[in-house]
């Protein structure tokens, strides 16, 4: 997760992973299907299409660097505060249960058929076109507005060493930099995440290492053992509520993991890289965000105040910073500073990989102008990038006029965006298997499969549209219900909803029968 705000709906849009698309394909035949994308040498298309130049290092760091941002350097503290260390290890732990079976289920699919935009591809062919034109452009829409959000975070982060620097000066900097590594090639891209993803991983196994050091009383003079699961109301804070609450906050700080598995369409070898990336995610979710907040909860006692003053704008009060002060570290603040720092520019950088892809992806199947499937000699699709920037620049210039209240709007209607594709990703693997037992298919022909088919999948989606309804259900629970406050929370469902009914009036497509669905895969080139 790239960037955190107080509410649930502003954390929705941080992507901090790629998307990639595979070179194209012959239309699919399947009735109502929108079949695969063009093939990858067609002249309309540009210079032959997508490269695959993403090694296995690189897929394996984007795949953390999407589960990693700003999110549980910040953002942890307050899930804390709120409901306690049990409550907010149990509302971790249980979302990234669910994540892990939708990044399988994603994992099937992709290694399958490794094709351009990925889950907006899989939903619209497997579930109903419509689904894949609703999903890949909010999906876009809010990579454009996360590239905005970082452009502001930018600034406010290097206030920490500039305090009276232009803002101006260091976003459009930013922005330069991301674009440069965008436009020379996927490999470049690849390249940056590697080791934006690396520092932040180093970052935590230090903080990890240290900090259990402190717990068993070798470092930073901590002699309060467990104390801290036992202060107050802990280990559970605010009963019921308290954790719910915590399930949504976790839930949107988890958005950009999907992302990971659609690096498969650039990628080397994809049906054997992917599956290692895949199988590794829930791994380093456990270790990373549980590990990381059961060390802070230990440390320090849900009742600091500290917790809650925790920003971009104040790194000091990070839980991060306040162990690493506590070990001695004289310049913890100015470390932190810098790791928040590369989060942010991972964050714009793969979310306006991902969204110049997907406008690519869409291109191809006919859901975006042509112009945007053309690719540089470098594999680049060059429009896609550029147009992906300039509708960002415009959700970030509106957030220098006035109070801002359209940036604000712009933003919170990509709140459920990426819930929207969980939900989709779920519900397209269990047509995509339906289909394929229709088929007279046996699941150990697939190069990867789910674990625990389907309980797995339904569980992952149950917690989604739980998450989703329970987002307006705290504003009740909370004493806080107001129909502004319900309406900025839901402002992206009437959004997406509109546009799927809106693409099946114009097309009057309708969802493909299960026996006609194309499960081939021979679009795909290794």
């Amino acid at each position: 997760m790239s960037h955190l705000s107080s509410t649930p709906p502003s954390d929705a849009s941080a992507h901090g992973t790629a998307a990639a698309v595979a070179p194209a394909a012959a239309p699919s035949a399947a009735a109502g299907s929108t079949g695969p994308s063009a093939a990858s040498g067609d002249t309309a298309t540009g210079a032959g299409g997508l490269q695959r130049t993403l090694k296995a290092r690189h897929v394996n760091l984007i795949a953390v660097g999407g589960a990693i941002g700003t999110g549980l350097f910040v953002g942890t503290g307050a899930s804390i505060s709120s409901a306690g260390p049990g409550g907010a290890v149990l509302s971790y732990g249980v979302i990234g249960i669910a994540i892990y079976f939708m990044m399988t289920a994603l994992g099937e699919m992709v290694t399958h058929r490794p094709v351009a935009g990925a889950f907006e591809t899989y939903t619209g062919e497997y579930v109903e076109p419509g689904a894949g034109f609703m999903i890949g452009w909010t999906y876009w829409y809010s990579c454009a507005m996360t590239i905005a959000v970082e452009l502001v975070a930018t600034s406010i982060i290097m206030k920490f060493w500039f305090p009276h620097s232009p803002s101006l000066l260091w976003s459009v900097l930013f922005l330069g930099i991301i674009l440069a590594l965008n436009l020379f090639s996927a490999k470049a891209f690849g390249e940056a995440e590697f080791w934006f993803a690396g520092i932040k991983v180093v970052t935590i196994i230090v903080f990890l290492v240290l900090g259990v050091a402190m717990i068993l009383g070798v470092l930073g003079g901590h002699t309060g053992g467990l104390s801290s699961w036992t202060t107050g109301e802990a280990p559970f804070v605010g009963g019921l509520g308290g954790t719910l609450g915590v399930f949504m906050v976790a839930g949107f700080s988890f958005i950009g993991v999907e992302s990971a598995a659609v690096a498969a369409g650039e990628a080397e070898n994809p049906r054997v890289n992917m599956p290692k990336a895949i199988n590794s995610v829930f791994w380093r979710i456990l270790l990373f965000y549980i590990g990381a907040i059961a060390v802070v909860a230990t440390l320090v006692a849900y009742t600091d105040p500290s917790l809650l003053q925790a920003s971009e704008s104040n790194i000091a009060a990070s839980p991060f910073t306040l162990v690493f002060k506590r070990v001695g570290l004289a310049a913890a603040a100015a470390v932190m500073n810098a790791v928040v720092l590369t989060s942010v520019l991972s964050a714009g950088n793969s979310t306006l990989y991902i969204g110049s892809r997907l406008l690519y992806s869409m291109a191809q199947t006919g859901k975006a102008p042509r112009v945007l499937a053309r690719t540089s000699s470098h594999g680049v699709p060059v429009w896609g990038v550029l147009v992906t920037v300039a509708v960002s620049t415009l959700g970030f210039l509106s957030s220098l006029v006035g109070d801002s209240v359209a940036y604000t709007w712009f933003y919170n209607a990509t709140g459920l965006t990426g819930f929207i594709v969980w939900f989709g990703v779920c519900l397209a693997h269990l047509r995509f298997r339906a289909a394929w037992k229709a088929q007279g298919h046996d699941p150990s022909e697939l190069p990867y499969r789910a674990r625990f088919y389907p309980w797995g999948t339904w569980f992952a989606l149950i917690v989604f549209v739980g998450v989703i309804i329970g987002q307006g259900a705290m504003l009740v629970v909370n004493g806080e219900f107001d129909w502004y406050g319900l309406l900025v929370a839901y402002v992206g469902l009437p959004i997406a909803v509109g546009l799927w009914l809106g693409y099946r009036l114009v097309t009057r497509t309708r969802p493909t029968p299960l026996a006609e669905l194309d499960l081939s895969a021979d679009d795909v080139e290794e």
